[in-house]
């Protein structure tokens, strides 16, 4: 595992074998070390994808760590940390980035500059889809 300067205790593992499409929705932590596809969403959870990860996916949480593949756009509304290993193929949102040396990133990146302004959760999802493809 790529180290990252992120420390919070992880709830829910989605393991190496695991494949899973659809919305993940969680409030607290979740790891992906395996395959995901669909959409991720969470307002205060914390998001670690691990370096075996593929995720196909828009993805937004209060604080995510990528050290594996994300192809989608990413909000991140307090921070987002790439590491090494993460490779990001899709727009990124946060108020806080920090990225490490060897991360393949192609998109463009927005720094949020009031987080308590994101909230995709009380807008209806023709709207998310708007502000998520402008990001």
């Amino acid at each position: 595992m790529a180290k990252s300067t992120i420390t919070e205790k992880i709830n829910t593992t989605l393991g190496k074998c695991t494949i899973f499409s659809g919305t993940m929705r969680f409030t607290k932590s979740l790891k992906i070390d395996g395959s995901f596809e669909g959409d991720i969403l969470s307002e205060s959870g914390f998001l670690f994808i691990d370096e075996s990860a593929v995720v196909k996916a828009d993805v937004k949480a209060r604080s995510i760590v990528i050290g594996g593949t994300v192809e989608g756009n990413v909000i991140a509304t307090e921070k987002l940390e790439l590491l090494p290993t993460g490779k990001v193929l899709g727009n990124i949102r946060t108020s806080s980035l920090r990225i490490a040396d060897g991360v393949s990133f192609a998109g463009n990146c927005e720094m949020i500059k009031n987080p308590e302004q994101v909230d995709i959760f009380s807008a209806p999802l023709s709207k998310i889809k708007k502000i998520i493809q402008s990001v």
